[in-house]
């Protein structure tokens, strides 16, 4: 099913209706749906480089209000709708796994790594800021800055680089943006376990 929604995706690129797709996509993927919006957007700002910075933005606009969405599905559904959600992609067990040891704190770490490199998926995050009920505006602003430097980063990739750099975005990307996750992570983690005098604590 995911190569299906994959294929599907990146058949959009093609369209005269491609930026009003990516705005679907981009919506969706923060709140329920299973394939970046990434997928969309490389193609179409490789295509028309000089509206790459425009697509950025209908990216982080549309990414952060279907995170939005996401965050009410947590926060007024999470049993008849969110929870239905994370079971159907398989990802309750993670989700759960979060919201066992969640703060304010890892929630902002979690919503800069799945914003930056997809780790975890941006959905579950959404649906975990909202089902803890943090800070609405805590939420936007953390969506917008990793969101937005996301896209925004690789609209200028794109620009100054082109074909040249598609080879690394779709193969090397992933793991760098990855590997810049687990930094972030392991130095929350670092700063809590000091700051606990060595108790590290969920």
């Amino acid at each position: 099913m995911l190569k299906s929604l994959y294929d599907w995706t990146l058949s959009l690129a093609s369209r005269k209706s491609a930026e009003t797709w990516l705005a679907i996509i981009a919506f969706v993927e923060s709140s329920v749906f299973l394939v970046p919006a990434d997928i969309l957007f490389l193609p179409m700002a490789l295509a028309q480089p000089l509206k790459a910075y425009r697509y950025a933005f209908v990216a982080t606009l549309f990414s952060v209000l279907g995170g939005i969405a996401g965050y009410f599905l947590g926060y007024f559904a999470y049993e008849a709708v969110a929870k239905p959600v994370l079971q159907f992609y398989g990802a309750l067990a993670e989700f759960e796994r979060f919201k066992s040891c969640a703060s304010d704190q890892t929630l902002l770490v979690l919503l800069t790594t799945s914003g930056l490199a997809h780790v975890p998926p941006i959905k579950i995050v959404t649906i975990l800021a909202g089902a803890m009920q943090i800070s609405f505006t805590f939420f936007i602003l953390s969506c917008i800055i990793a969101r937005g430097a996301r896209f925004f980063a690789l609209a200028w990739a794109l620009r100054t680089y082109g074909e040249k750099i598609k080879y690394f975005i779709e193969h090397r990307l992933k793991l760098v943006a990855g590997l810049a996750a687990a930094i972030l992570i392991g130095l929350y983690l670092a700063i809590k376990f000091l700051g606990g005098h060595g108790a590290l604590t969920c």
